[in-house]
């Protein structure tokens, strides 16, 4: 019979990812980390005359209803919310959301980034924030936005985590990693970008005091506690509330010289660093400074992810040919080895649809032969997701001036077999596979740490690797294949 330690706490995480959210409760104390997802809703964006948005009603809905959960498996010390980043809502003098946010993957972001490049050159814009350009960062959506009616009534900019903590608690504040992605934030300073936001034409004010993760972000309002059973004054805390920087605070790294990549939807690979890299070298690289816990940057670039994977299965249910995960997999690992790779990068995948066929359409274009079935498919994928692992960290490590030792995988990525071995046999380094969890692991540790059980970012990640599953991967096989692989991605 396990006992609770006089030390131990339970949290609620809320982590809500690009298909679904969650909220998890999490067992924490100086030896102990164990978690117990309690509610799971769907995230179904909607596709209105106006374009793709979020349906942040629903996901609202469904954290009440997870938090509702957590309060009859006993009491809960405190409530933290991550999820991905970027997108925002607009709110009025009154406090009022205006309209449904944006989701990411909208088409009107790739037209607005050139209004802004052409006020702050990509240059300006990476020596101040130092991000990766994706068409869809925060300051290119603005721009997009500004054309609305809804822009001459709004007061206040939320990233979307802020805007659900603003529901629970009615606190107003940007928790810092998250509006380290935003294009908005001087990346050296560490604080909001006067400079960028007046050159935009963006009033300042629309731009919330910052706040680090540990800090208080209120507690809960009397109809949220009234509704979930929480007790009255049940405190609210800003944990990393980007999830890539909650999941590398609990990347179970023991040694230095540790990559990380955080593998889901979108797999991020990079290092954890001392200060932001914002040379023109890193710019023309394409890499992104985020900010992470105790004011680290995660020095990293965006990779598509398993979103390629997740979508050719989406395509072919929609078809009447749904086979499941272990059958494909199975099927990948009889494939042809290197039959055919494709840059996970190319815009071309970014948008919901076909995967299958934009992927054919991909190898036509760089005189390669499709594949004949689902395995040749998901082998296509998870190689060339290894392959953009290998040259993304090799990239990050030469900018940095850093040695690898190790590479951390961690998300739910970590699960994939294929993928952690082939990482490893592509970049010829040890992979340590897990925790899956790692983001509410993350999530959970920081409101620990808050309320006095939870030590450093080392000790943080030690309890970790003493209290949760992980696999190891040395490389195998013969590198020269994954040489000439990488040699048909290369540019030219």
């Amino acid at each position: 019979m396990s006992v609770t330690s006089q030390s131990d706490a339970t949290f609620a995480a809320v982590d809500l990812g690009a298909t679904s959210g969650r909220v998890i409760t999490g067992l924490a104390g100086p030896e102990r980390l164990t978690l117990t997802e309690v509610h799971r809703f769907a995230n179904t964006p909607v596709r209105l005359p106006d374009g793709l948005r979020w349906d942040v009603l629903a996901l609202y809905q469904g954290i009440l209803d997870g938090l509702r959960s957590a309060a009859r498996s006993g009491p809960i010390a405190s409530i933290g919310i991550d999820t991905w980043a970027v997108d925002y809502g607009l709110l009025d003098a009154d406090g009022a959301l205006l309209g449904l946010p944006f989701h990411y993957r909208d088409s009107r972001n790739g037209r607005a980034a050139e209004q802004v490049l052409a006020v702050c050159g990509a240059q300006e814009l990476y020596a101040v924030g130092g991000l990766q350009h994706l068409p869809f960062n925060t300051v290119f959506q603005l721009a997009a936005h500004r054309t609305s009616a809804q822009w001459g009534s709004a007061r206040t900019m939320l990233l979307i985590p802020d805007l659900l903590t603003n529901w629970l608690t009615g606190s107003v504040g940007a928790e810092i990693t998250n509006a380290s992605t935003t294009g908005l934030f001087d990346a050296s300073a560490g604080a909001w970008s006067d400079e960028l936001i007046g050159r935009l034409g963006l009033e300042r004010s629309w731009f919330p005091p910052l706040r680090e993760p540990g800090e208080s972000a209120g507690t809960l309002l009397p109809h949220v506690a009234e509704y979930t059973g929480l007790p009255a004054g049940t405190p609210v805390t800003a944990v990393a509330s980007h999830d890539t920087a909650s999941a590398v605070a609990a990347v179970p790294a023991t040694e230095p010289g540790f990559a990380y990549v955080s593998c889901g939807t979108w797999s991020l690979a990079g290092l954890e660093l001392a200060a932001p890299v914002l040379t023109e070298e890193s710019r023309a690289a394409n890499f992104t400074n985020e900010r992470g816990v105790d004011g680290t940057v995660r020095y990293l670039r965006n990779i598509m992810g398993m979103w390629l994977l997740e979508e050719c299965r989406r395509t072919w249910g929609l078809r009447g040919d749904a086979p499941g995960l272990a059958e494909l997999l199975a099927s990948a690992a009889r494939a042809r080895p290197f039959a055919a790779v494709i840059d996970p990068d190319d815009e071309a995948f970014l948008a919901p649809g076909d995967m299958p066929s934009r992927i054919d359409a991909h190898l036509v274009r760089t005189g390669q032969v499709p594949p004949d079935g689902p395995g040749g498919y998901v082998r296509c994928v998870l190689e060339s997701l290894a392959l953009a692992h290998r040259r993304t960290l090799r990239q990050a490590a030469a900018l940095a001036g850093r040695e690898l030792s190790r590479i951390h995988l961690v998300g739910g990525g970590s699960r994939n077999e294929l993928l952690c071995q082939w990482t490893a046999d592509a970049t010829g380094l040890p992979v340590t596979a897990g925790p899956a969890e790692a983001t509410a692991l993350g999530n959970i540790l920081l409101q620990a740490r808050a309320h006095g059980l939870a030590g450093d970012l080392v000790s943080m990640r030690q309890l970790v690797a003493r209290t949760q599953e992980l696999r190891h991967y040395t490389p195998q096989g013969d590198r020269r294949a994954w040489d000439g692989a990488a040699a048909r991605l290369a540019p030219g």
